[in-house]
């Protein structure tokens, strides 16, 4: 599985970041390999408009089954909900706390 995390940096111990579309950077945690990947999101950071929806977009092109992050708007939520990824929101110091409580299943789905 491939988990999202919306994330101010390039490591699992960059700051986590509460904004889905306009977050600079997603960390794509594979579950079966226990390695990660960095995505650029930094054409989204300062869109005028929809950044949530191409974001998802983006996401849901790499594969990816959940996001982990602070908050997703109506219409990025309803994009990503028809992708068919799960959203779990948190309020972590860091990308490898978020990893930590999505792993003991502490994280609220939306």
């Amino acid at each position: 599985m491939l988990v999202a995390f919306s994330c101010n940096g390039l490591s699992l111990d960059s700051p986590f970041d509460s904004r889905f579309g306009r977050c600079p950077y997603f960390l794509v945690y594979d579950t079966e390999q226990d390695t990660y990947a960095i995505i650029d999101n930094h054409e989204n950071t300062n869109a005028e408009h929809g950044a949530g929806i191409a974001t998802a977009s983006r996401l849901s092109s790499e594969k990816v089954n959940v996001v982990v992050t602070g908050h997703t708007g109506p219409k990025a939520t309803q994009a990503l909900k028809s992708a068919g990824i799960a959203v779990y929101t948190c309020e972590a110091p860091t990308c490898k706390k978020a990893l930590e409580l999505f792993q003991e299943g502490a994280l609220l789905k939306q």
